[in-house]
Parts: C-alpha cells; structure tokens; sequence
C-alpha cells in the first residue's frame, strides 16, 4: 500500500451557448410576454447564464413566470454547499421575467434592488430547484416583484422581493 494520496477525479463540465445579441434584437420586436413565451418553446435561443447556472423557463404568464435548476457540484461554494449566488441568480431571473411579461413591446427592465432571505441550503443532491416570480405591481417606470424557490421536495429554499425599473428599449 502506498502512502501517496489517490488523485480525486478530474471534474468538468461545458458550457455552450449561442449569441445573445440575435435574442436581444428580436425582444425589441415583440411583447415581453410573446417572448419570454417564445424561450420556453426554443424559437429564441435563452441568454448565456440560463446555460451556465443551469435553469430553464418553464411557463409564462401576465405576470408571472416559473424557472427550474438543476444545481450541481459545480455551483458549490468553499463550505460545501451550492453558492447562494445561484439561488440569487434563479430569483434575479424569474422576479425580472415576471415583470417582462407584463410590459409592450418596446419596453424592458433592470432590477434595481433585490432583497433575498435564504431559508435552506442547497446541495448537489438537493434536486430540481423551483423559482416562481409574480409581479406584485406592475408600472411604466418601475415594478415590484415577489419570488420563491422551493425544492424538489416543496420546502422553500429563498424568499425574494425586487424593485426592477422600467424604460424604454432604444432602437425599437
């Protein structure tokens, strides 16, 4: 028996995507709802960090949108456990798409604060996470937004509330 330590496997993963841009110019073209409509069915290709962090849209509404994630070993943290930046991330994503399905074309957002309550914490074998973004006010210049992620066992992992601005898209 050697007293050299066995290497631990190599980890990876890929991370593909395709240009961000060609979506960001056809959003210009159609109502928030239309499109974030139009990801979940393929027919407009979702922004890189969708790919990256591993979500999904799942369902839209006026109002109110539905993302799943499927956390991994790659999104943990120092302490060994999924990165609260994810779950952020998830919640960022469905509170600000909730408010784009609510706005005409021509209009976008950005959030302008957001405020997240972690309740549980994730891990690799925590299962599907659930993220839902309702709009709590819509508006012309801003909007309010509340979410949820749960786990795949119901429980809720965060809790979040975001101001997001409104404006107009240039060029559209």
């Amino acid at each position: 028996m050697s007293d050299e330590a066995t290497p631990a496997p190599e980890r990876s993963r890929l991370v593909t995507w395709e240009d961000p841009l060609v979506g960001a110019e056809l959003a210009k073209t159609m109502s928030g709802l239309e499109y974030i409509r139009a990801m979940i069915d393929g027919s407009i290709a979702p922004p890189p960090i969708v790919h990256l962090m591993k979500m999904r849209p799942t369902s839209a509404e006026v109002g109110r949108v539905t993302f799943t994630c499927d956390p991994d070993e790659s999104h943990y943290n120092p302490i060994g456990t999924v990165h609260g930046g994810l779950v952020c991330t998830l919640l960022d994503s469905v509170l600000g798409c909730a408010v784009q399905t609510t706005l005409p074309r021509g209009q976008a957002y950005t959030s302008l604060e957001i405020k997240i309550s972690y309740l549980r914490p994730v891990l690799a074998d925590t299962g599907q996470l659930t993220a839902v973004g309702v709009v709590t006010k819509p508006g012309k210049r801003a909007a309010f937004a509340d979410g949820t992620v749960t786990d795949s066992q119901g429980r809720i992992i965060a809790t979040a509330s975001s101001t997001l601005l409104v404006f107009p898209i240039s060029g559209s």
